[in-house]
C-alpha cells in the first residue's frame, strides 16, 4: 500500500510540474497533440473537424459539421487515469514484465482515451440528446472500466500467478 501511496503521490507531483510549467501557453502540450490526434481520426472516419484554440481558457474547441460541439480541457487527456494505473501496477512489481505489462497498458489506456473523445464528438454531432449522458457516465466507464479489467489481469494472470500455486 506505502508504495502505490508513494509512486501515486511523486506521478501526481510530476505531472503537476508539468502542467505548471506549460500554464502560459494554453492548454498543456500533451492535451494539444490529442485534440490533433481526435481531428484527424474523425477526418478519417468523415467527419471533417477544426480546432479553435482557446489560449487564455486553456481549452480547445472541435468545429464538426458547422458546430463547436465539445472542448478538450486538461482533464480530458486521461493522464490522471493513467497515473492510477501506474502506480497500482507498480505496487505488485515483479521485475521486467512490470513495465511491458505498464507499456501496453498505457498503450491501450490512451488508445481508449482518443476513441472516447472522438465518439464524445461523433454523440454530439449527431444525437446532443445523449451527450451528457454519455459524458457523465457512458465513456467514464469504459474508461475506468478498462483500468479495472487491466488491474484484475495483472494481479491474477502476472501478479499472484506463482503465490496460488
Amino acid at each position: 500500500m506505502l508504495r502505490f501511496i508513494v509512486i501515486y503521490v511523486v506521478l501526481l507531483l510530476g505531472y503537476q510540474f508539468y502542467l505548471n510549467m506549460s500554464k502560459a501557453g494554453g492548454l498543456d502540450p500533451f492535451s494539444r497533440m490529442i485534440a490533433d490526434q481526435v481531428a484527424s481520426v474523425q477526418k478519417a472516419a468523415r467527419f471533417p473537424t477544426l480546432l479553435y484554440d482557446d489560449v487564455k481558457n486553456e481549452q480547445i474547441w472541435f468545429y464538426v459539421k458547422k458546430n463547436y460541439v465539445t472542448r478538450m480541457v486538461e482533464g480530458c487527456n486521461a493522464i490522471s487515469v493513467m497515473i492510477l494505473f501506474i502506480a497500482f501496477v507498480f505496487a505488485f512489481y515483479k521485475g521486467a514484465k512490470t513495465y511491458i505489462f505498464a507499456l501496453a497498458g498505457l498503450i491501450l489506456l490512451y488508445m481508449m482515451n482518443l476513441l472516447r473523445i472522438v465518439g464524445l464528438n461523433i454523440v454530439m454531432v449527431d444525437h446532443q440528446e445523449y451527450g451528457k449522458m454519455f459524458h457523465d457516465f457512458i465513456f467514464p466507464a469504459v474508461i475506468y472500466g478498462t483500468v479495472v479489467v487491466l488491474w484484475l489481469v495483472w494481479i491474477k494472470f502476472f501478479a499472484l500467478k506463482n503465490e496460488n500455486s
